[in-house]
């Protein structure tokens, strides 16, 4: 997309933002669900869901509450970068100029980290992960999203000529892949890149990619309807065991998600293999999945 074309998105869809708001996303003056971790007498409560991954989280009423609500381990926003300002949408009809990561992520990170004590989730040592979608140009989006991450400090893990300092949340960059070069010269980074399967055995180090992710479709045909085939099962359990051998976690997007037995066969196969991160919009079924799975 064309600054040009992405300017008249924005100023179309201000415009209209009123009747926008009646779609899917919920007026901000709505709520947000109490999150897990915690009860309301301050005493552990259900732990958080490591492994879980909330694909398009923006998309839900209430981005990045629900999904924490519901114990998420790790979120997803989509951004694109339009006259300077890092906007979080699917599409560009989305766009609107009151959504930034900033608003919808960044800042409500920082502010619930410092309620728990340098937690996501008080008395968890559980770094989330947020994993960022770039939608446009991947190099000059990611230089723009490096300086907004930095002001944030040691909220981000952040990595120093391959030596990596924890924090309360970890930013992965995935999306256009020529973000990739301007990432890769960074002598201190505070994000990590989201590679691919072909990533794997290629030489980068887990300090720069410690996630790969790929379409579950363009290597699998099992879509959970019968037993998983033999050959795709050890397919499965050998991307795993590569990606572990060298340090790095495992998600697939596009499998399966309409509620069914397709689908809880599909994540018992990912859940038994290893996978790290499973991938749902459908965050009550996920947590019940997996709290169930133990």
């Amino acid at each position: 997309m064309s600054p040009r074309s992405r300017r008249a998105a924005v100023t179309a869809f201000g415009a209209a933002i009123g009747a926008a708001l009646t779609g899917s996303f919920a007026p901000p003056a709505l709520a947000a669900p109490a999150a897990v971790g915690r009860d309301a007498s301050g005493a552990p409560g259900k732990p958080p869901l490591r492994r879980a991954h909330a694909h398009n989280d923006y998309e839900h009423p209430h981005p990045l509450a629900d999904a924490l609500a519901h114990g998420f381990g790790s979120v997803e926003a989509d951004i694109w970068l339009v006259d300077g300002e890092l906007l979080v949408a699917h599409d560009a009809s989305g766009l609107d100029p009151s959504r930034t990561l900033e608003a919808l992520y960044l800042d409500p990170l920082q502010r619930r980290v410092r309620a728990g004590h340098g937690r996501v989730y008080k008395g968890y040592n559980l770094s989330l992960k947020l994993l960022v979608d770039i939608k446009t140009d991947g190099a000059a989006t990611y230089r723009e999203l490096s300086r907004r991450l930095r002001r944030y400090g040691t909220l981000f893990t952040s990595c120093a000529d391959g030596r990596i300092r924890r924090g309360a949340v970890t930013a992965v960059i995935s999306g256009d892949r020529s973000a990739r070069g301007p990432m890769a010269e960074e002598r201190l980074r505070h994000a990590f890149y989201d590679g691919r399967l072909a990533d794997l055995g290629a030489g980068a180090p887990a300090s720069f990619i410690p996630l790969v992710s790929d379409n579950w479709n363009s290597i699998f045909g099992w879509q959970g309807n019968g037993p998983m085939p033999a050959r795709e099962k050890a397919r499965l359990r050998q991307i795993v065991s590569a990606a572990h051998a060298e340090g790095r976690t495992v998600r697939f997007w596009a499998t399966p998600d309409q509620p069914g037995p397709a689908r809880e066969a599909v994540w018992r196969a990912l859940f038994s293999a290893g996978v790290d991160y499973l991938n749902t919009d459908d965050l009550a079924g996920l947590e019940a999945f997996l709290r169930a799975a133990g």
